[in-house]
């Protein structure tokens, strides 16, 4: 074996190893670059185009294949506890108001501290929406 094919078999290691260690495909693209190289370079072809193909092969693939791979490959994130909150419909059921620090609103199943997102108090038995959550508070507006 001639030190080129060393040189891209151990980087095709390299890159296998960092492909395994993450769960996004970051390193897939230089490993076949590498095999292509590792298979020129066991043909005897010249070093530089062994080089040329590396980059050529990776670039293609990274440009080309990258936005498919994240479209179907990217796990879809879904909404779990406090995230799922934000954008509810809930009702008002101690009326809010920010500046004695009072308020609580019940969202679901769940009751919590309430206050307004805007400032303005909100009356007792109002429909509101969830904006955000905030440790244990959750901000709201009257919905419309």
């Amino acid at each position: 074996m001639n030190f080129e094919a060393i040189l891209w078999f151990a980087l095709l290691v390299v890159f296998i190893m960092a492909e395994a260690s993450t769960v996004t495909m970051v390193a897939v693209w230089f490993m076949i670059g590498s095999l292509v190289a590792l298979i020129v370079s066991l043909l005897s072809g010249p070093f530089w185009l062994q080089i040329l193909l590396f980059l050529a092969v990776s670039a293609v693939l990274l440009i080309l294949l990258r936005p498919v791979a994240r479209k179907y490959f990217t796990p879809r994130l879904t909404k779990t506890n406090v995230d799922a909150v934000v954008g509810t419909k809930g009702r008002v059921t101690v009326a809010i108001d920010n500046v004695e620090s009072r308020g609580r609103v019940k969202l679901g199943n769940m009751e919590w501290s309430a206050r307004s997102t805007t400032g303005q108090p909100i009356e007792k038995d109002a429909l509101v929406v969830a904006d955000r959550v905030e440790g244990v508070k959750v901000f709201v507006t009257p919905a419309n």
